[in-house]
């Protein structure tokens, strides 16, 4: 049980930081340069996690690299950058609570695993407390930045079940450098061709986009793909729920603005939704047969000829 807490608060990391993205991306950086946006996100996080790691993919992984890149990173960071500037800080990080039945049904037919009662109960009572913070809130809402997040939350619900169904055969840090490269490799070119030279940043957008880099991808990513790798994906996309719980404290904090009475009952059912979709006996032996975890694959911290025999270890050991 203490070990699964721990799973379930270093996973917290990422809503929480993907929570405070909206606000810095739609106050600090350009708002015309979306494919740039996103590759001044993906592709430092992505170098600096890969230079930490020092590994390079073998096999399928090549592949399977392009594929989580392209949808966990290049589709969804610039859908996601398109929705911070069209939508308010709390409608924006608001739409990606839908993530976590989406995820469960997608869990349930791509990597068979059935979702428990508790978490589609949790995922239930958590949507009905973002509708209520919504309720009464932003005025007029732009139709194409609602869609753009719908689609984003939608390409990442796909990508991250299809990360937990391969994580086990890698070490976290590693697919997550391999995914973020990848990503911003696709992002790169496409940016040069469709948006020209590259953005004049101003002092507060470096500083913006180096918030952007290290704590709301490469640390955050990092956390989710480790939570996704030890919790199921209902108990995952239900701490999700925490974004949008984040982007209205901030907005509400930053702005100024009041929470209504409505507002806090919202805030409340979210919260008892994250609590209450976590069983007390995951984390246990169940959690832990869906994906077992090579035991001795793990990104070098001394010497990187280490990773390589671990490889061929894990894979004898499947």
């Amino acid at each position: 049980m203490e070990g699964n807490l721990r799973w379930v608060a270093l996973t917290a990391v990422a809503p929480v930081a993907w929570g405070t993205n909206y606000f810095v991306t739609r106050e600090f950086l350009p708002a015309d340069r979306p494919l740039y946006g996103a590759a001044l996100r993906a592709l430092p996080a992505g170098l600096l996690l890969l230079a930490w790691c020092r590994r390079l993919p073998r096999g399928a992984w090549w592949w399977r690299s392009a594929v989580l890149g392209l949808l966990n990173v290049s589709v969804f960071f610039v859908l996601v950058y398109v929705a911070s500037q069209l939508l308010p800080t709390s409608v924006a990080s608001t739409v990606m609570a839908m993530s976590p039945l989406a995820m469960m049904l997608i869990a349930w037919t791509v990597a068979s695993e059935r979702p428990h009662f508790a978490h589609l109960t949790g995922g239930v009572i958590g949507l009905g407390g973002v509708c209520l913070m919504l309720l009464g809130g932003a005025g007029g809402v732009s139709a194409p930045g609602v869609l753009a997040s719908v689609a984003a939350m939608l390409v990442s619900s796909f990508g991250y079940i299809l990360a937990k169904r391969w994580s086990g055969e890698v070490d976290v840090l590693a697919s997550t450098a391999w995914q973020l490269t990848a990503g911003g490799l696709f992002l790169l070119p496409a940016a040069a061709v469709v948006e020209g030279p590259p953005p004049v940043l101003s002092t507060p957008a470096l500083l913006a986009f180096g918030y952007v880099t290290l704590i709301a991808t490469a640390l955050a990513f990092a956390a989710w793909f480790a939570g996704l790798r030890h919790l199921p994906a209902g108990t995952v996309g239900l701490i999700g729920l925490l974004n949008p719980v984040t982007g209205v404290l901030l907005g509400t904090v930053v702005a100024g603005e009041v929470l209504t009475a409505r507002q806090l009952w919202g805030l409340a059912l979210v919260l008892t939704g994250v609590v209450l979709g976590r069983p007390a006996r995951e984390g246990g032996r169940g959690s832990r047969r869906t994906l077992p975890r090579p035991a001795a694959d793990e990104c070098p911290a001394r010497a990187p000829s280490v990773g390589s025999a671990s490889e061929v270890q894990g894979r004898k050991a499947t």
